[in-house]
């Protein structure tokens, strides 16, 4: 009789898609190891069921398994409809069953969050939303800076294209970010660059009226009109870039 995954497992499966490179989900990954082990499966089930959520990730272009099933689509239906509320859930699972203990904290964009006694739900549920983000966009670019390069990771920071405080359900939208260094994402969340439908780095009236700067120069102006250095998975959103670009042209 079939042994048939469960929701917990499904996405806690999902989590580790998320984080690992697809050159990696392979049965001899430790990461697959330890869940594996959680969850009582086999390394190599763990690695075929993440190859299945490989296969529905249309920027990864890979042939879908026999074994993709309705479950698995629907999850990650339901992850592309409100990536936050998913998220979190797989975040709060990976804590519990996987390390048993808070992950260590990482760099995001918003304000840290405090740890201890006094943290309180909607804090913990923050946290762990913050985590899963940073932790898949700069996986989906390699741990580097998508207009410079950098792949410095104590300097990247996982950009949202549409802001935090706009779209609840696009908090943990891989889709919705861009790994950019630490000047760029300030720059990128001020409105004073952006993308165009090509990909193409815009740089606002603002900016361009330092041209004779030279540290304005070696930072922005001779990136303009570069191309994005795309994702291998998850590709920033087309529509979330419009509608950022939009701001960008009002910007004197």
């Amino acid at each position: 009789m079939a042994n048939h995954w469960q929701t917990d497992e499904l996405l806690l499966t999902l989590h580790l898609y998320c984080r690992t490179p697809f050159g990696k989900l392979h049965q001899h990954n430790p990461d697959i190891i330890q869940l594996a082990t959680a969850i009582g499966r086999t390394p190599s089930a763990v690695a075929m069921k993440a190859c299945n959520f490989a296969s529905l990730d249309p920027a990864l272009n890979q042939k879908g398994l026999a074994s993709t099933s309705k479950t698995d689509r629907a999850l990650w239906n339901a992850f592309l409809e409100n990536a936050t509320d998913i998220a979190e859930q797989a975040e709060a699972l990976y804590e519990t069953r996987v390390i048993a203990m808070p992950l260590h904290p990482l760099q995001v964009s918003e304000p840290k969050i405090p740890y201890g006694e006094t943290e309180t739900l909607r804090e913990t549920k923050t946290r762990r939303v913050q985590q899963f983000f940073r932790r898949t966009v700069l996986e989906s670019y390699n741990h580097r800076c998508a207009i410079s390069g950098l792949a410095i990771p104590e300097l990247l920071v996982a950009s949202h294209i549409i802001p935090w405080a706009e779209d609840e359900t696009r908090r943990a939208d891989p889709t919705n970010g861009i790994a950019l260094n630490a000047l760029y994402d300030k720059a990128f969340d001020r409105h004073l660059i952006s993308f165009d439908d090509d990909f193409r780095l815009v740089i606002s009236n603002k900016v361009k009226a330092q041209a004779k700067n030279e540290v304005f120069k070696e930072y922005f102006l001779k990136f303009e009109g570069k191309v994005l250095e795309m994702p291998y998975r998850f590709l920033p959103d087309v529509g979330a870039l419009n509608r950022h670009r939009g701001k960008v042209l009002c910007v004197a």
